[in-house]
């Protein structure tokens, strides 16, 4: 039997209706990545490509050969000694720690890499190695690139060395006339070191962002596994906002076929915060986006319940209060007396800055037994609940607490037209027994996140936002 008719429904929905912010034009989730973010990922996919053993093998000699035969006019004892040195190279190297700053220009970033390296020659004019100290910095530019072919996309671009960065400096005091000579090797070392950098470093860099990119993205856009189900995000636009790389997400909600049950696209990305209080990442997820997840997870149903034999004392309670509207009516309530609980919308949480809320309708009908199927009565309610987000291990997790009932409607009597009003505290806790279990149970095993272990942070918090729902790392 159907719990009430299409009329009840259109007229309890029509009492109701919970209230929502409004949509916005922001995207449906943005992940915000900070400079430090940024820095750990570039920094480690520069070791991936062994950007330190390129390093190693820059052709020191060959380009200072090349660059004194260019200049006639330099010292023939120079050349000489040049020609005399039968071995030069790297010998120890090291990528320092990188900054990125914003630009002076919008939607770009300035990628800064400093570079320690020490290089030594060996020449028979010498009976020990001469070596150099060599400090230098690479600068690039990461720019918001548009496709005609396809969507934005972030470049690496403009990288270079500037002798303007550079510093050499001999490391072992020798003689008087090899010192000299090897200030002369410096002073050609100088133009040549930047362009070999550039030439033999660069391309390795350029590689290297493209890895931190495309992992980023497949971090942005991975899936999220539900119960059932599963939310997919897909790839706005990127853009740049101060020091951070920000992903504009768009997503989609797939049912346990795979198959597309909702889409959340937005063709306008607002600016979202940036990663707040310095925070090396942030993701928001859209309000409405928040809303489909939990309809996913927290189904439209109908509860039955044997009053007497799960809560005896609310029993007692109900009917009390039936008593005082129609005695005749409360005699009537057996042992299997029997209340159903429909509800006809999932919780719709409602974020703000001060927390989180949620609000659902339902239908409570009365049954004097189990074998009745007039009620005595259906209401129409309208509840409020606490909705707590928070994090367990590396789950967003869900929790509905302090139920109350906003507002209530008598939709059927079969017993005497009465004020429902009266049986509202009998009715908070009939919900507070039953109802709110129930759906907290569905909720219970939480949604896998595993952004926060990907970007290298073992703990992260969730908070609220007006409209949105913020996950950060916990530096706690």
């Amino acid at each position: 039997m159907k719990m009430a008719g299409p009329w009840i429904v259109t007229f309890l929905c029509g009492f109701l209706g919970a209230t929502l912010v409004q949509a916005d034009l922001r995207p449906p989730a943005v992940l915000n990545l900070g400079p430090e973010v940024i820095k750990e990922h570039l920094t480690q996919a520069l070791k991936n490509n062994h950007a330190t053993a390129i390093l190693h093998e820059l052709p020191l000699l060959s380009a200072m050969r090349d660059r004194s035969g260019s200049i006639p006019m330099l010292d023939s004892l120079v050349q000489s000694f040049l020609r005399y040195i039968i071995w030069m190279k790297v010998t120890s190297a090291n990528i320092l720690q990188l900054a990125v700053q914003p630009s002076a220009y919008d939607q770009e970033l300035v990628v800064r890499i400093p570079l320690d390296m020490v290089s030594g020659l060996n020449t028979p004019l010498v009976k020990t190695m001469v070596q150099f100290q060599m400090n230098t910095e690479i600068q690039a530019l990461i720019r918001v690139e548009k496709s005609k072919s396809g969507p934005a996309h972030l470049n690496l671009s403009d990288c270079s060395s500037s002798s303007h960065t550079l510093r050499l400096s001999l490391l072992n005091k020798l003689s008087f006339m090899v010192n000299s000579l090897a200030n002369k090797v410096m002073n050609i070392l100088v133009p040549a070191l930047p362009q070999m950098v550039k030439n033999h470093l660069c391309p390795v860099i350029q590689q290297a962002f493209n890895d931190m990119y495309n992992d980023f993205l497949r971090l942005a856009t991975a899936p999220i596994p539900l119960s059932p189900g599963a939310l997919d995000f897909g790839l706005l636009s990127p853009a740049i906002q101060d020091s951070n790389i920000v992903f504009n997400l768009k997503a989609k909600l797939l049912d346990s076929q795979a198959r597309v049950t909702k889409w959340f696209n937005s063709s306008v990305a607002s600016q979202m915060e940036t990663t707040p209080r310095g925070a090396p990442f942030s993701l928001l997820v859209r309000q409405d986006l928040v809303n489909a997840i939990v309809d996913t997870l927290v189904p439209k149903e109908e509860l039955v319940i044997l009053l007497r034999f799960v809560i005896p004392e609310v029993a007692r309670q109900l009917q009390a209060d039936i008593n005082e509207i129609n005695a005749e009516a409360a005699n009537k309530l057996g042992p299997t007396q029997m209340v159903k609980i429909a509800t006809y919308s999932s919780p719709q949480i409602v974020l703000n800055e001060g927390g989180a809320t949620a609000a659902q309708n339902i239908i409570l009908e009365v049954f004097p037994t189990n074998t009745d199927v007039r009620p005595f009565f259906s209401l129409g309610i309208e509840t409020n609940y606490e909705a707590r987000f928070f994090t367990e291990g590396d789950r967003l997790m869900l929790n509905f607490n302090n139920i109350s009932i906003d507002r209530i409607k008598l939709m059927i009597s079969n017993i005497k037209l009465f004020n429902p009003e009266s049986m509202k505290g009998t009715l908070t806790k009939i919900l507070e027994y039953t109802l709110l279990p129930n759906e907290n149970g569905k909720l219970r095993t939480g949604i896998p996140m595993s952004l926060v272990k990907a970007l290298g942070y073992e703990k992260s918090v969730w908070s609220v936002t007006k409209g949105a729902l913020k996950l950060t790392p916990d530096s706690s």
